[in-house]
């Protein structure tokens, strides 16, 4: 039985490369959430912001787990595994993890 909860939230902001419009946008964006979904069943992964901008993105990652190292570490893993993709630039990436408590 897990006495804990917490939750991680990882918020990326990416400049995507040469983008010209909200569809090439999606054709960049969505096979970078499907990757991180593919390596991570148990995230959620979902682009969050920057909808009308045509060359950034905000993709959000939530994870949840008995301990807040885990969160920690499967963020971190995912934001790598994002950072790695030669046709974005990682502007910023914040973790938050939040306890039952708070």
């Amino acid at each position: 039985m897990i006495d804990q909860v917490y939750v991680g939230a990882l918020t990326l902001d990416l400049l995507l490369g040469d983008v010209r419009s909200l569809k090439q946008k999606r054709s960049v964006v969505r096979p970078i959430i499907a990757e991180v979904h593919k390596h991570f069943p148990a995230v959620a992964v979902a682009e969050t912001g920057g909808n009308d901008l045509h060359r950034r993105a905000e993709i959000g990652v939530a994870v949840v787990s008995g301990t807040a190292a885990n969160c920690t570490q499967v963020l971190d893993q995912c934001e790598r595994l994002v950072a790695g993709r030669p046709e974005v630039e990682l502007l910023a990436a914040r973790q938050r993890i939040f306890h039952d408590d708070d």
